[in-house]
């Protein structure tokens, strides 16, 4: 990615940031999400990418960092579960527009309950910018869980199988065709010897086993590739996604705050619109009344809400509020035919009826005032839904700075396209 293109999106992600405001309830509930937004944000600032590794206990992931730094910096132990919490240290190779490349071990993944190792991978994905899954066996319950939640990261993903020392090259084939059934062909799978071992025999007749030198250059060399080609458009990705799961979360938790108030607003809306055309004799009047008394709502929970409609939204709006006072004036007009041919009817037995031609009327009134309150109800609904579509994709908002990045860098589909779409819920 180039550096005109990283600029252009860097300015208007950081000129968000800035005009968020937060209210004291937002800001207790995020709080968070918000550090590690403004985590992401500096590390972008900087340019410095996180490699984590995940894996079971004992695969080796802490040896295989060591491997790939060339020197001890993570605790290894001949006892299983080693590293109890994250540890990260700055890989010595330099990418050129990058700053340090951190790689985080992380405690093993079959410790901890299912929901848990869940919620930990989920976290730890959230905050990484590539992910290595070691393994040194087939795909087990915990990594094939494990791995669900990775793929939904959108982050890149290696499958590393340590300890090729210890397979044939005919096992180390079924192997692999064993874990790439069940993980997915797409994803490539690396071997590596993060610590190697061999038997040697003494003169005095003892086996003793022998420290040999890592293996771990295929990972080494795809590791450099990746971020030498796309190191830059990888960070972005992830910090534009970062920022968009926060704004997404905040657009949120103000729908769920207001909601009641907008539902009271909403209500208030439709029985002042339902008893303005219940009593309203002169249809025109009913059609002109049902628009005022809809824009009049949208404007309300505009302001409410806190948020302004753009243009491509006010739009579709008008274009809503249309239809339903279209709606409304088509079955009134409908309604009104008939009762003229009932009343033509009635007035031919008038002696007979004593006065019974007006009542055709109660039962249009009350098609009426449903008519109306329906409508209002799905103005209000559809209000709020703009509204947030509107603060979510608007020019300089995190969602529109991805479709941006999708235009000038194809590459980031990707790992963009594994991201769910979102959309507000509607009002109940």
């Amino acid at each position: 990615m180039s550096g005109d293109s990283l600029s252009g999106i860097a300015a208007p992600l950081n000129r968000w940031r800035g005009q968020l405001q937060l209210s004291g309830r937002e800001q207790a509930l995020l709080g968070p999400e918000l550090r590690g937004l403004d985590k992401q944000l500096e590390r972008f600032k900087t340019g410095t990418l996180r490699l984590a590794v995940f894996g079971r206990v004992g695969v080796g992931k802490s040896s295989l960092l060591n491997a790939l730094l060339g020197e001890e910096k993570f605790r290894t132990d001949v006892a299983h579960g080693c590293t109890r919490k994250q540890a990260t240290a700055p890989w010595p190779h330099q990418i050129s527009g990058l700053g340090p490349l951190l790689l985080v071990d992380t405690p093993g993944i079959d410790e901890i309950a299912a929901p848990a190792r869940q919620r930990l991978a989920t976290k730890l994905a959230s905050g990484s910018d590539l992910i290595l899954l070691v393994l040194n066996a087939d795909l087990s319950s915990p990594e094939l869980e494990a791995l669900e939640v990775l793929r939904r990261s959108g982050k890149p993903l290696f499958l590393v199988a340590n300890g090729a020392d210890r397979w044939t090259p005919q096992q180390r084939a079924e192997l692999g065709d064993s874990i790439q059934r069940r993980a997915g062909k797409e994803l490539q799978l690396i071997w590596v010897a993060a610590a190697p071992r061999r038997a040697e025999l003494l003169s005095d007749g003892r086996v003793r086993s022998k420290a040999l030198a890592p293996e771990v250059e295929p990972l080494k060399i795809q590791l450099l590739e990746l971020l030498q080609k796309q190191g830059q458009l990888l960070l972005t990705v992830n910090s534009l996604h970062r920022a968009e799961t926060f704004s997404r979360r905040l657009l949120e938790q103000r729908l769920q705050q207001r909601q009641q108030a907008a539902q009271g607003l909403i209500g208030r809306f439709a029985t002042l619109k339902a008893a303005g055309v219940a009593i309203n004799p002169l249809a025109m009047l009913d059609l002109a009344g049902s628009a005022a008394a809809d824009g009049a709502l949208v404007l309300q929970l505009c302001e409410l809400y806190g948020l302004r409609l753009h243009s491509p939204q006010t739009k579709k709006l008008l274009q809503h509020i249309g239809q339903n006072s279209a709606l409304l004036g088509g079955v009134q007009w409908g309604l009104q035919a008939l009762l003229g041919v009932l009343k033509q009817f009635l007035l031919l037995a008038a002696p007979a009826s004593a006065g019974l031609s007006l009542a055709p009327a109660a039962p249009v009134a009350l098609a009426q005032v449903a008519l109306a309150v329906h409508g209002t109800r799905r103005t209000g609904r559809e209000t709020t839904k703009q509204l947030l579509l509107a603060a979510h994709r608007g020019p300089s908002r995190p969602a529109a700075l991805l479709r941006r990045l999708r235009q000038l860098e194809p590459s980031a589909n990707n790992w963009l396209s594994q991201q769910a779409p979102w959309s507000p819920s509607p009002l109940p």
